[in-house]
């Protein structure tokens, strides 16, 4: 939770975390007559503690306990540097035990309350379902931040995506199975309780084989979990004004199939589910915020095992556009579950949009890190506004290239199609992408690869700890707000 007052107290909480930068090392507080503020005057001014980036000096008052927190040189810094930054002053171990922390900023400007805010919602989340606790352990989890700032109405929409964001993380770390395919529906028709101005869809296994979903049942055929394709339309704007659809991939847990993965690969395969639960979030938030809009959130949810019915490589599948697809690799199923979605979403709700998020390919991963996201795209104006976004919320994207030879790397002499590239190692984000791209036509459509971002494999990564990052939930937010 977070609390905003005009000026800090110096009173209330038994915790303050004071953000200096070493151009504001000797700022002097008017509230010299209160301890804890003649305290931290006086470290201010000793010479003893210059605001360098990182730097820390704690002081005791009474029972209050007073962090001063360099921020280093305000030329330079940038909010994904302050995010960081304020997410380590928060998780010190000084404050295990504190249920209220004051937060006094180095600037009361809206970027930098910002900043401070996803360093305390996003940064300080953490999964701890199944850790059992000692009886003598006192920490509190869930703590108030107080900041010293003037609250604006902006602020509490950035708390109400983050909580969202929060939402789908929790769906992605909890067990692959709990977290199938029919819990992610019930999840759905839970955000969807008591609400209004939508329509849901949910085509379960009966459906899906009527309606010919050749390539996400042949995925899902060695699952002991049926499958369930999910489809809300969420009717936020004017009657006659265009839909966006936001197409999740959900693989609730990938083993490779018969092209199995090796250790050190299928660990963490809960998370092949992140594009479906950044959707949920994404509903949630439209939702919390009553957007304006139109929107189709859609996702696939199957699971990729491995028995004597798993679909095997070489193997030809007709999908739902009728395209026939043979399979090269069975561990490139996420594109084959997205191309029946895409193809249905697209003919059946004629979006005059389409964004899809996928943990599709540890290709991404090799060529842009972990940081940022791929985006490949067959419409300018609409990469640009998802990069815009991108750019607003920190969940990060860098535009990747599509050509017309991609489209020769996947050509198959036995199908239409083939859901791998000819060309080994070469080119495997676009050409997953290249993939996806023959399943939408002319409709303007951005696919976002996450395969890097969605999940921490380690103890943190830039604000997150470990595991699921709900990346995506504030950029296809933002994106719907704004176009």
């Amino acid at each position: 939770m977070i609390k905003f007052a005009p000026r800090a107290s110096f009173t209330k909480p038994a915790a303050l975390v004071l953000l200096t930068s070493e151009q504001a090392k000797a700022a002097k507080f008017t509230s010299s007559v209160n301890p804890v503020a003649a305290a931290v005057n006086a470290a201010l001014g000793s010479g003893r503690f210059e605001g360098g980036k990182g730097e820390v000096l704690p002081l005791l008052v009474g029972k209050c306990l007073v962090v001063l927190f360099g921020v280093g040189k305000e030329k330079g810094l940038t909010m994904a540097s302050l995010r960081v930054l304020v997410r380590r002053a928060l998780m010190f171990g000084y404050f295990r035990k504190a249920a209220d922390i004051e937060l006094v900023p180095h600037k009361d400007e809206a970027a930098v309350i910002r900043a401070v805010m996803d360093a305390h919602l996003l940064g300080t989340y953490a999964w701890k379902k199944y850790i059992t606790r000692k009886k003598d352990d006192k920490t509190v989890d869930n703590k108030t931040l107080h900041i010293a700032a003037a609250e604006k109405a902006e602020y509490g929409r950035i708390a109400r995506v983050a909580a969202c964001a929060n939402f789908a993380r929790d769906l992605v770390n909890e067990n692959a199975d709990v977290t199938n395919a029919e819990y992610l529906e019930k999840t759905v028709r839970g955000v969807l309780k008591g609400k209004s101005g939508f329509s849901l869809e949910v085509l379960g296994p009966r459906e899906l084989k009527q309606k010919k979903f050749g390539l996400l049942l042949a995925v899902n055929q060695a699952a002991s979990k049926e499958p369930r394709v999910v489809i809300v339309r969420y009717n936020g704007g004017k009657k006659g004004e265009p839909y966006t659809a936001v197409v999740g991939k959900g693989l609730t847990f990938d083993s490779g199939g018969l092209n199995l993965k090796p250790s050190g690969s299928m660990e963490t395969m809960r998370c092949d589910m992140s594009g479906a639960a950044a959707v949920i979030g994404a509903l949630k938030a439209a939702f919390e915020l009553k957007l304006k809009k139109n929107v189709i959130f859609a996702f696939g949810a199957v699971e990729n095992a491995i028995d004597a019915n798993a679909y095997k490589p070489g193997d030809v599948f007709i999908s739902y556009s009728g395209k026939t697809v043979e399979i090269g690799n069975t561990d490139a199923e996420g594109r084959l579950v997205l191309a029946d979605v895409l193809s249905y979403v697209i003919a059946r709700y004629k979006p005059a949009r389409v964004v899809d998020l996928a943990t599709l390919t540890g290709a991404c991963v090799v060529g842009l890190g972990n940081d940022y996201a791929g985006l490949m795209s067959n419409n300018d104006g609409l990469a640009a506004e998802v990069l815009a976004s991108a750019e607003a919320t920190d969940d990060r994207a860098w535009r990747l290239p599509m050509y017309p030879e991609l489209k020769d790397m996947i050509k198959s002499k036995i199908a239409d199609i083939k859901n791998t590239s000819n060309q080994r190692g070469a080119a495997g984000t676009m050409t997953g992408a290249a993939f996806l791209q023959s399943f939408v036509g002319e409709t303007p459509w951005a696919h976002l690869d996450i395969a890097g971002t969605a999940f921490v494999d380690g103890d943190s990564r830039m604000y997150f700890g470990h595991g699921a990052t709900g990346y995506g939930v504030r950029l296809i937010t933002d994106l719907l707000e704004k176009s």
